[in-house]
């Protein structure tokens, strides 16, 4: 029998936690995630299913939503990421499956992304160096796709934090870009 232990994307057995100025830059890998896709001439019926599932509305066009437990955020057109804390949810892609049927094409995700809490005063000046977005501008609930040190990345603004998702295997470089910015600016 194997006794196999997680590791956190940078290889931690806890997340790495920077304070850098005014600014806290925190490994989140505590979080499952699902990408859901309508099939063609189902939208509607997904839309209505996914709905139920997270118990608000699905995300529109550049779009966060919060529900009770899950969450989600908008990728394309009739396509959604889901996340959900992973304690409650390691099956979140089975779930949403078996809740969608077969009006939706569901992946798991999990081990496919990492995710950086960022937050602090100021994370805006953060920002102006690692990509193109004005997170000035971004309201709370707003979620973009950037490029950040040559990554293809997600960034969700909410209230507590900004949430930057990125490629896992690349997680050692996204963490790098981050906490150089940050150096750099404070």
């Amino acid at each position: 029998m194997h006794d196999l232990a997680p590791l956190t994307a940078l290889g931690g057995d806890t997340p790495v936690h920077d304070s850098i100025g005014p600014v806290t830059i925190t490994e989140a890998p505590d979080w499952a995630l699902a990408s859901v896709a309508a099939r063609i001439g189902q939208e509607k019926a997904c839309t209505t299913a996914l709905a139920s599932a997270l118990g608000v509305a699905v995300p529109g066009i550049a779009a966060h939503t919060r529900g009770p437990v899950m969450s989600a955020f908008w990728t394309g057109p009739h396509i959604w990421m889901v996340e959900a804390p992973h304690h409650s949810h390691e099956d979140l892609a089975a779930m949403l499956a078996a809740k969608l049927g077969d009006c939706a094409s569901v992946t798991e995700q999990s081990d496919a992304w990492v995710r950086f809490d960022i937050a602090g005063d100021k994370v805006e000046r953060l920002f102006e160096r690692l990509c193109n977005l004005d997170l000035a501008t971004m309201t709370n609930g707003s979620a973009r796709r950037s490029v950040i040190e040559h990554l293809g990345c997600y960034v969700i603004r909410n209230l507590d934090a900004v949430h930057v998702y990125g490629p896992r295997s690349s997680a050692r470089s996204l963490h790098h870009a981050l906490t150089g910015a940050a150096r750099a600016v404070f």
